[in-house]
């Protein structure tokens, strides 16, 4: 029979040990965070969060949609406050502080980008996909509505609008 994991996730192993050092917060798990203005990669990040321990890493990847609100986007770009990667390291802070991350990456983009372009990529590697899943969930969540990223979205009847990540 399969141990059971505080969060209820049944360990594949009928003696695993949740005192295994694979089972903690790794020593050093965030491994790359970032805000550029150019194009992100995926496999970057993935490869960033990737670590043995990990039995499960979620990866989410924010693209630019063509529509915002009920209006067609013609165009979209972001910009930041010179704090945001100092932010990006405080939220990244607090996923770990609330959850045994084996390894954590972000990145957000800046500057112009067309429908469709990667807007950001986060991913978090823990030991059970749980875990991953809800870590990964606090990290984009907190993200958007912390880090000082601003949106600037020009719609196709002309009117403009910005949105602001504070």
């Amino acid at each position: 029979m399969a141990d059971t994991h505080a969060h209820g996730q049944a360990h594949g192993h009928a003696g695993a040990r949740p005192d295994h050092p694979g089972e903690r917060v790794a020593d050093d798990p965030i491994k790359l965070l970032a805000i550029r203005d150019a194009p992100l990669s995926v496999d970057e990040v993935l490869r960033a969060a990737s670590d043995d321990a990990a039995g499960g890493t979620t990866l989410f990847v924010g693209t630019v949609r063509n529509h915002d609100g009920g209006a067609d986007v013609d165009a979209l770009g972001y910009s930041c406050h010179p704090t945001a990667e100092a932010e990006l390291r405080r939220v990244a802070e607090k996923v770990v502080a609330n959850y045994p991350v084996r390894a954590l990456a972000a990145v957000h983009r800046v500057g112009d980008l067309r429908v469709g372009d990667i807007a950001v990529v986060v991913a978090v590697s823990c030991p059970h996909r749980g875990e991953a899943f809800e870590a990964c969930r606090m990290l984009i969540d907190d993200l958007k509505h912390e880090v000082p990223i601003w949106k600037h979205q020009t719609f196709s009847d002309g009117t403009e609008e910005w949105v602001g990540a504070c």
